[in-house]
């Protein structure tokens, strides 16, 4: 990999893909080509075709997204909106929503909570691309993520200033709290995710957020050898 005129340029596709987190080469938009694209180029093509991108480093990335991944971050930042109602802490944001974590790195986090105290004029601004970070994100996963994808995502999050991320997996019913790349707090199918210090009060046991989802196929056991 090699920057020209402050554009990134990729020796081959595995050079890309490994820059990436190794996902699926499906997910990379090829017009503009890899390390050519701006904000500009991400705003038109944002929600055209009913596909979600981020930007990074010149390269347009689609979102891994699906049915029931949809259906948990309008569900969860539904939650949110409520909690939020009651106490005016700041606002959230879905899926749709785009946000510059790093110079040449717009991120699209699944759900997100930015506080007033990053916004202390208490004012949502008419902006495209957000330039404020959030203090919560949250990634729902998705069959095209990949655990390197999620080790990236995590460093540039914290790196661009956010305090706490969740990773919620819907296959396992399951949830990753981070307040560092480093620093995670696994939660159980029956346990309970919460805001921490960044949204103090907020609290939500997984079995509720999947409640309306089919039960999960019960595990087989493999039978004991004699």
């Amino acid at each position: 990999m090699a920057t020209a005129n402050g554009k990134t340029v990729y020796e081959d596709m595995g050079e890309l893909l490994k820059r990436l987190g190794n996902i699926p080469a499906k997910r990379i938009c090829l017009n503009p080509p890899p390390g050519t694209a701006t904000e500009r180029d991400l705003i038109r093509k944002h929600g055209a075709r009913r596909k979600l991108y981020e930007l990074i480093d010149g390269t347009l990335v689609e979102k891994g997204m699906g049915h029931p991944e949809s259906v948990l971050s309008h569900q969860l930042g539904a939650m949110l909106w409520v909690f939020l109602q009651q106490h005016d802490l700041g606002y959230c944001t879905t899926a749709d929503d785009l946000v510059r974590v790093l110079p040449g790195l717009v991120r699209g986090p699944d759900v997100s909570f930015v506080s007033w105290k990053t916004r202390p004029e208490k004012v949502i601004p008419q902006e495209q691309i957000s330039t404020k970070v959030p203090d919560l994100a949250v990634e729902i996963l998705s069959p095209s993520n990949t655990r390197k994808e999620m080790q990236i995502k995590l460093k540039e999050y914290f790196l661009g200033g956010v305090k706490l991320v969740w990773i919620i997996d819907p296959k396992t019913r399951t949830a990753e709290s981070y307040t560092a790349p480093d620093a995670k707090t696994a939660i159980s199918a029956d346990g309970t995710i919460d805001g921490g210090d960044v949204l103090p009060g907020f609290t939500l046991p997984l079995t509720k957020l999947f409640e309306r989802f089919a039960a999960l196929p019960a595990s087989k056991k493999k039978p004991k050898k004699k």
